[in-house]
């Protein structure tokens, strides 16, 4: 599959403004653009197959084939590149016949296309291929019904590059792994299901960010999140600096047991939605804010005068309780080595 250029997490403008020092799990929302992008990696894949399949449309005849049906024959390619919402997609292979009388449909339909064409293959990305969805698409590209034995060749072509991508090796050393589940729809004929998409997402040494492993589950549980974390060390990423999660006691244990050594952090987002939903509407505006003013803190100490401070204006609030408990899983956390290393370098959220 083609991997597209990697660009860094971090900004080098020397006016941009700093972020906050802890590493945050991305929204859901964008989890589902991290499977967008990968997915839409395939699109060169399925074009250039889709093309040959027109090509073999126009003249009538297979590669090779004897028929009394030919209408021509091919005579090599051309290279052409194509602009895409996710960026460009270059040296297209673009099959010719000698008589210069092909013309392929599929750049002017996936331009009218692409958003139906992209969450088709994320959808086969995460829940695996299969001959109707690959037909389906291909009919959307090419305007016609593709016969069986096309569907077939494209279903075969795509699921091939989606096993290769899922068996790679991985760097054997990543700063930051991220882990969420995804609740993501995934449509069967004419029916919608809701699936869980237990996701890995890396920040490698030099902050570029990618999708390590997928893994579709009825629901997030410690088996599930066990196999994931497997298939990451086996296939090769065994150092991890710190790993980013949520609250989840299946994804807790699954950590716990394969990654014994390496500091794990609770997102401060979700940590903070947690102390919130505790907290009543007309006072949860001050709280953020002050609370937002303990998890920026660069050093132990002044996190610790910070929420000393805001604790005991709120000892008689609401979700007190609470409060504490979080107050103490900053102490844990900034007191990680880890922690503060990842704190004097200023990783920003994905």
């Amino acid at each position: 599959m083609p991997v597209s250029k990697k660009k860094p997490t971090t900004s080098t403008s020397e006016g941009s403004t700093r972020q906050s020092s802890s590493p945050t799990l991305p929204e859901q929302d964008e989890f589902r653009q991290h499977l967008r992008h990968l997915a839409v990696s395939a699109v060169q894949v399925l074009i250039e197959q889709v093309m040959r399949e027109e090509l073999e449309q126009c003249i009538g005849a297979s590669w090779g084939e004897v028929t009394p049906e030919r209408r021509g024959y091919r005579n090599g390619s051309y290279t052409r590149d194509l602009v895409t919402s996710t960026g460009r997609i270059e040296d297209l292979k673009v099959p010719r016949d000698r008589e210069g009388v092909f013309h392929s449909q599929v750049f002017e339909r996936y331009s009218r296309y692409e958003p139906e064409v992209a969450e088709a293959l994320t959808q086969m990305f995460v829940s695996g291929t299969s001959t109707h969805k690959v037909g389906e698409v291909a009919a959307t590209l090419m305007g016609v019904g593709p016969s069986a034995s096309s569907v077939s060749r494209l279903n075969q072509t795509l699921t091939e590059q989606y096993e290769t991508w899922r068996k790679r090796p991985l760097l054997a050393h990543y700063r930051i792994l991220y882990l969420d589940g995804i609740h993501f729809s995934v449509r069967h004929g004419t029916q919608t299901d809701s699936t869980i998409i237990l996701t890995a997402l890396g920040v490698d040494l030099e902050g570029n960010k990618e999708v390590l492993a997928l893994r579709a589950c009825a629901e997030e549980d410690k088996d599930g999140w066990s196999c994931l974390l497997q298939d990451i060390r086996t296939r090769g990423a065994t150092q991890i600096d710190l790993i980013v999660t949520d609250g989840h006691e299946g994804l807790l244990a699954a950590v716990s047991a394969l990654f014994t050594a390496t500091p794990r952090q609770r997102c401060v987002v979700h940590k903070q939605r947690n102390v919130l939903n505790a907290i009543p509407h007309r006072e949860r505006k001050e709280v953020s804010t002050e609370l937002a003013g303990i998890f920026k803190q660069e050093k132990k100490e002044d996190a610790r005068y910070h929420a000393e401070f805001c604790v005991i204006g709120m000892l008689d609030r609401p979700g007190s309780v609470q409060l504490h408990k979080t107050r103490h899983g900053v102490f844990g956390r900034l007191q990680s080595q880890i922690s503060e290393a990842l704190s004097r370098s200023h990783p920003q959220p994905l």
